[in-house]
């Protein structure tokens, strides 16, 4: 905390219901990325890279996994004296009968003592589930810089696009004026990033002002960031550009792979100067075998191939048979397809077999098909 006094809480309970299957047993944040990751490495690195050392985790939904994920801080560096990564569900308390979260909002109420026994000066809240770099270290000085008692990161989407979003309307000088969930005609283009700086000590009145609202849906973009701009507090928007994506659909979290085969990629993950950390998996170096065929792929450690793969993507311990075809796919860690099978426009779950000769998804399909479960091949 003696850094730069502010500690961060990310929001990672979400349900990823539309991520089907693939969220079935685990929380939306645990899901994997990029051959190796997790999309909760993502925020926590950024959190150790941006000399953060103090991070609250608050998890809900099937959290068992994710939960003994982060519980090992030492991946991102925060496991010396005074740092730590913290898990942080929710738990019934004597005097409130409470045992969810209710709202992005709660979520932080319910977790006032754990955040006063820390008695940082601002507080970063960040989702659990985008994929981006970014340092919040820059964001907190511009904060700072302009005197404000909360700052919005914002990333300039595409007009047609912005109904999809919560979006920030701000004067000439970067203030905020209005804010507008998913609105049907959007005044502007910057949309939330649903990462936030607030001055600690306002945010905890007002949360606790919020907690006995009985009216509240207890969220930060539907309640909190309103009431402070009907207060007239000074709310600013710290404008983002780079890398960032919701991977909040089977098609998005496909696309984000996809990005990663584009070798001037703005995600950049070689970047030494900005790691992400993750867990190290005890795997072999890739096997291409002799009559396998590459041709534009990012493949990972583990990952055994004697067949064809084009334009995909192959997480750790990913096999592909000999004669098999793998066209602009994804194959989750330890995903078998047998000999013969071809995998088209599809994405394949952890640990799911392909059988000998079957074909999945399709070249000309609208959407990416997930492939959750085992598909029988030829006996």
């Amino acid at each position: 905390m003696k850094q730069n006094n502010m500690l961060a809480m990310i929001l990672a309970g979400g349900r990823g219901s539309r991520l089907h299957e693939l969220t079935n047993k685990v929380a939306k944040p645990a899901v994997s990325y990029g051959g190796k990751y997790k999309i909760i490495d993502f925020p926590i690195s950024n959190c150790a890279n941006s000399g953060i050392d103090v991070v609250g985790v608050l998890t809900q939904y099937e959290s068992i996994q994710l939960n003994s994920y982060v519980a090992a801080g030492r991946r991102w560096g925060l496991d010396a004296r005074d740092s730590g990564v913290y898990v942080l569900p929710p738990r019934e308390k004597a005097d409130v009968d409470l045992n969810v979260y209710r709202g992005t909002a709660d979520a932080i109420s319910q977790n006032i003592d754990f955040i006063d026994s820390y008695s940082p000066e601002y507080l970063l809240i960040l989702s659990g589930d985008h994929i981006y770099k970014m340092n919040y270290a820059k964001m907190l000085a511009y904060h700072k810089e302009h005197d404000a008692d909360a700052t919005i990161a914002v990333i300039e989407v595409p007009m047609r696009e912005a109904s999809r979003f919560g979006i920030m309307n701000t004067d000439e000088e970067g203030r905020i004026v209005e804010f507008q969930e998913k609105p049907a005609e959007p005044k502007s283009n910057l949309a939330s990033m649903g990462i936030y700086i607030f001055n600690w000590k306002l945010l905890r009145k007002m949360l606790t002002a919020d907690m006995k609202d009985p009216d509240s849906s207890h969220d930060f973009g539907k309640d909190i960031i309103p009431a402070m701009l009907n207060d007239g507090k000074k709310l600013v928007a710290y404008k983002f550009k780079g890398y960032w994506k919701d991977v909040g659909t089977i098609d998005s979290l496909w696309e984000a792979n996809m990005d990663l085969l584009d070798k001037n990629n703005e995600l950049d993950l070689n970047d030494s100067t900005w790691k992400i950390y993750t867990e190290d998996a005890v795997a072999l170096p890739q096997y291409i075998g002799p009559d396998a065929e590459i041709d534009r792929a990012f493949i990972t450690q583990g990952c055994v191939i004697e067949g064809s793969v084009k334009n995909s993507v192959l997480f750790t311990g990913a096999r592909v048979g000999a004669g098999a075809k793998i066209i602009d796919s994804v194959l989750m860690p330890g995903a078998e397809v047998a000999e013969g099978a071809v995998v088209q426009r599809a994405l394949v779950a952890d640990n799911v077999k392909i059988g000998k000769e079957a074909q999945v998804g399709s070249a000309d399909s609208e959407h990416i098909e997930l492939v959750s479960k085992r598909v029988k091949g030829v006996e």
